[in-house]
């Protein structure tokens, strides 16, 4: 079998449409420095302006000196490295096969998906554990029902607003449990028609008080009983990723060839009061 004629951008497409197709939770966040990124180990420092003094102006009166702007210096650094590597009859065929393709790299997807919708959620919560008006604990759990679960919601949406957070691109990403005592309300607006079929297939489940309600199977949670229902705005947290490289080779004790590559990324909550957490309890 021969891979000399392997096209490495085509693979590399593939698996990075997969990526933006599955994402939950890195669709939540803004990516305003993914192009500055290049590889593993590479920091983008992100300078936040501090606030500005509004005065009073009297006609005919020399206004002040121009303040000197302040605000903090974060760094987003691309820390984390994660391959995939698998093995195919004939790489030249898969790349004329558009199924085969699409399945190898829909499951490497998967999986980086997977870890990387897990990651972004506890960096999430790690920056937001600490606020003091988030709404439950781990020591006094909220348990909602049918009849409280929007209200829930409501008060996370007033939570952020209070906060001074802007009401425009709000979210909320919720375990299915919650979804389903979300469903039994009738002030939520859930499935029903084909738009709202097209925003279930990309994580998106309707809309309730005043946000665009996700839905993920990684919600972060204490021993799979207290989860962590995040509320915010993508102005909170910023993501970038790169697929470095893809590589086709012949494994030396296999009659097949393979397929692997490297994908980089890195997070950073740069806004902890764009967030408002949850915390919820079955029962």
């Amino acid at each position: 079998m021969s891979v000399i004629n392997f096209i490495p951008t085509i693979w590399s497409a593939r698996l990075l449409a997969h990526l933006d197709k599955k994402h939950v939770y890195a669709a939540l966040v803004n990516r305003d420095y993914e192009g500055e990124i290049k590889n593993y180990g590479d920091t983008v420092k992100i300078n936040q302006i501090g606030d500005i003094n509004i005065k009073d102006y009297t006609k005919g009166k020399d206004i002040d000196d121009p303040e000197d702007l302040s605000g903090e210096q974060t760094i987003l650094t691309i820390d984390q490295a994660k391959y995939f590597n698998f093995a195919i009859d004939d790489v030249d065929k898969a790349q004329v096969n558009p199924k085969l393709m699409d399945a190898a790299m829909q499951r490497a997807a998967y999986g980086m998906n997977d870890v990387t919708d897990l990651f972004l959620a506890n960096l999430m919560y790690l920056a937001a554990q600490n606020n003091s008006t988030n709404l439950g604990s781990d020591t006094s759990a909220v348990v909602p029902t049918k009849n409280d679960a929007y209200d829930y919601l409501v008060d996370l949406s007033t939570d952020l607003t209070e906060k001074d957070v802007p009401t425009e691109g709000r979210w909320v990403v919720v375990p299915a449990w919650y979804h389903g005592l979300l469903l039994k309300d009738n002030r939520f607006v859930g499935n029903g028609t084909d738009y709202n079929k097209a925003l279930i297939e990309g994580g998106e489940v309707g809309v309730a008080g005043g946000f665009r309600v996700w839905l993920s199977n990684n919600v972060p949670n204490t021993e799979g009983a207290k989860y962590k229902i995040l509320a915010g705005t993508n102005a909170a947290s910023s993501y970038a990723e790169q697929i470095l490289e893809t590589k086709a080779y012949s494994p030396e004790k296999r009659f097949a060839d393979a397929v692997k590559g490297i994908h980089v990324y890195g997070g950073k909550v740069v806004q902890p009061k764009c967030l408002s957490v949850l915390t919820a309890s079955k029962n």
